[in-house]
């Protein structure tokens, strides 16, 4: 984490709310999965935060890229874009998976000439991805347990294992060319049987699909879910890495290529947010707290995400049990109502540690405040 000092400094300078990425932080948790990881292709999810900056430095790490969007696309596009036009395609299909399993027909239409690799889970999608982009390669998505997952996902996404062959062949019987198999357990997933019921299941299909003759399905995608260490509940990834690796010793020949889509996991800890104490308040007895940040901001995590991000003071002394509101009139607009912190002063400052995805990525200009500044250090 950056010093204290540094962090107190830099938002003095700066001005409040500062959000700081640490892109040391995000080279380390990079070279941390390949590490324990090493036969899996990273593709960083962009949806977890797409600054360009984060994903410049993931991409010169050696990252590839999962978007679910024409503009994430873009933003990753932009890098690729200095290659020799006679490698370029080639290379987006190695840096860039569209992992929205549902896209529209004006996306399809406009991802076409990238020949991309796209995910789908439906036949509806099959007739889609055939008329207006025939040239992409297919991973069917399955649906896979995501028990006990912060954010679960089976229930908007993912074919019923049972269907999955025959998707597969529908997809080849239309023309088109299916690469692989993907899943997703569920985003922030501390549950590791997670992982290896569906590595389980994906094998069972490989073996259906070759014994129907369609042998060239060679791409496994384990999607995202890698927890991040938002407290000591969370077990090291290390763990997770060592039940991985034998599964894949275990289930999946040397020719498959593993892929995955973390994106909490690389960026979470490289962001940190510096606030300011705007107001405060008694109510009922408790000590409230209003600081120049909120739900609708950096904060969208509480909301959208499902994850509470702890406020800390810089000042030191006895705490107690305090409310923590951002600055906008909706009652939404509640940060905490169990935060342990010291009796704080009109301009005190506050941060909040671990808040690098899902976070700033959803900030809103709601009610006419602005998002936080970003600040990119240890570039």
């Amino acid at each position: 984490m950056i010093p204290l000092r540094t962090l107190q400094k830099l938002a003095r300078e700066q001005g409040m709310p500062l959000f700081v990425v640490d892109h040391r932080e995000l080279r380390r948790n990079y070279a941390e999965f390949k590490k324990h990881l090493p036969r899996v292709q990273a593709y960083y999810a962009v949806k977890a935060n797409s600054d360009p900056m984060i994903v410049k430095t993931l991409f010169k790490a050696g990252a590839s890229f999962d978007v679910a969007s024409m503009p994430e696309f873009q933003i990753v596009h932009q890098y690729i874009s200095d290659f020799p036009a006679k490698t370029r395609q080639d290379y987006i299909w190695d840096k860039i998976i569209y992992a929205n399993p549902i896209k529209a027909v004006e996306t399809l239409q406009e991802l076409d000439r990238y020949k991309p690799l796209v995910t789908y889970d439906n036949s509806e999608e099959i007739r889609k991805i055939r008329k207006y982009a025939p040239h992409a390669g297919l991973l069917l998505r399955l649906k896979v347990p995501n028990t006990g997952a912060m954010v679960e996902l089976s229930s908007k996404f993912g074919a019923p294992p049972g269907e999955a062959a025959n998707l597969i062949e529908e997809a080849f019987e239309a023309g088109l060319t299916v690469e692989g198999i993907s899943f997703h357990v569920g985003s922030q997933t501390t549950n590791f049987e997670n992982y290896v019921q569906a590595l389980n299941l994906s094998a069972g299909i490989f073996k259906e699909v070759w014994d129907r003759g369609y042998e060239q399905v060679k791409i496994l995608d384990i999607g995202g879910g890698f927890p991040a260490p938002y407290d000591q509940t969370v077990k090291p990834f290390r763990d997770l890495a060592r039940i991985l690796n034998g599964e894949f010793e275990r289930l999946f020949p040397r020719h498959i290529e593993i892929l995955a889509e973390p994106g909490r996991f690389l960026v979470a800890t490289a962001g940190t947010l510096v606030a300011k104490v705007i107001g405060k308040a008694v109510r009922d007895g408790k000590q409230c707290y209003y600081i120049n940040d909120g739900v609708y901001h950096t904060f969208s995590g509480i909301i959208f995400d499902h994850c509470q991000y702890h406020v800390k003071a810089f000042k030191k002394g006895a705490t107690q049990i305090c409310s923590v509101f951002g600055p906008t009139c909706d009652a939404l607009d509640t940060i905490s109502l169990a935060e342990e912190l010291p009796d704080l002063e009109l301009g005190d400052l506050v941060y909040s540690e671990n808040i690098g995805a899902y976070s700033h990525a959803s900030s809103t200009w709601f009610n006419g405040f602005p998002p936080a500044k970003v600040l990119h250090v240890n570039m």
